[in-house]
């Protein structure tokens, strides 16, 4: 996708640190789409927690996307890797769906190519939990 098409995204400053080291650790310097994800962080708005809208992806966020091409819809809660092991509905930020998604708001869409070439046009139907908003409840 060209960069000028792609989607304004928003990061929260503690994701942002939080990613960067993760993206910096021995453990995962050679996973594939890391690439990816670094230049999703660059060009993401880094806002503080409290500024955050509630209709964003953010780090422990759970939420409704449909993929545009097969037409599929899935329901995950994107976390770190240390936490994708907790269950069917939960995506590393480190998987290609993970990646493509933070940062997402509802009613944004993304294309993001996954290994094999394939491509996704992923787009936001609902955030059904985001942490930062919760803790403004």
């Amino acid at each position: 996708m060209k960069p000028e098409a792609m989607p304004a995204i928003f990061v929260t400053e503690p994701d942002l640190d939080a990613l960067e080291r993760l993206l910096d650790s021995p453990a995962v310097r050679q996973m594939p789409g890391l690439d990816a994800l670094r230049a999703e962080l660059d060009r993401a708005q880094v806002v503080a927690p409290e500024e955050m809208p509630a209709d964003v992806i953010t780090m422990n966020s759970t939420a409704r996307f449909v993929d545009e091409l097969s037409g599929t819809e899935h329901r995950l809660t994107l976390v770190y890797p240390r936490d994708a092991a907790g269950g069917p509905e939960r995506v590393s930020i480190l998987a290609p769906v993970g990646s493509a998604l933070l940062g997402l708001a509802v009613g944004q869409s993304i294309e993001w190519q996954v290994p094999g070439g394939r491509q996704l046009r992923l787009k936001v139907l609902e955030v059904i939990h985001q942490p930062e908003a919760a803790e403004r409840e």
